[in-house]
């Protein structure tokens, strides 16, 4: 089950991190070119897996848990990444702080939840807070090699704070619905 080919895709997006953290000390524009190549070809790994194990009918318990917990390294690794090279900073620190903390909080909340056996569907609102989150990191990583075509560090600031705004509402619905399970356990 494990080296099914879904499975693999998606362990593939754990083990480009070490690579992409490396690719930050390259020389050059090739310190983001490469971080950004990567980043999007984890992306990609990140639609075929779920694609392929659906198609092929591979989905299992092991791809469910391992699938977020990829987005959720990958994503977290790229800003702590980008922050300790100085590419978010200042202002800029406040959404990727929050979109850190709710990543650990949903992951609590689903675990617990996961106990009392209720499921925690991702919202539409969570997609376009993923989207927004993915933009940001891949403006933040290839940005300085594009500098002087156009600011793409500004807008991927831009994007970071949206992402941040709609992770902390996203984060509430989460938390107001794992909230309301947790006070319904606690009146039996």
């Amino acid at each position: 089950m494990l080296f099914r080919l879904p499975n693999l895709l998606t362990l593939s997006r754990i083990a480009v991190i070490p690579l992409l953290l490396a690719s930050f000390y390259l020389p050059g524009e090739a310190s983001s070119w490469v971080p950004l190549g990567l980043f999007i070809a984890a992306g990609v790994t990140d639609f075929f897996d779920g694609y392929l194990a659906r198609r092929n009918k591979q989905t299992s318990n092991l791809g469910r848990f391992l699938d977020p917990v990829a987005d959720k390294l990958l994503v977290s690794a790229a800003i702590l990444f980008l922050v300790g090279v100085d590419r978010i900073q200042d202002w800029s620190l406040i959404p990727a702080v929050i979109i850190l903390c709710r990543e650990i909080m949903v992951s609590g909340l689903r675990e617990y939840l996961a106990e009392l056996r209720v499921g925690m569907p991702v919202s539409r609102l969570a997609k376009w807070k993923t989207a927004a989150q993915i933009f940001a990191l891949c403006f933040l990583l290839g940005g300085p090699a594009v500098q002087e075509s156009f600011d793409a560090m500004l807008i991927g600031h831009l994007l970071l704070w949206v992402a941040g705004i709609l992770t902390m509402w996203t984060g509430y619905d989460y938390l107001r619905l794992g909230l309301q399970h947790m006070m319904a356990d606690e009146g039996n």
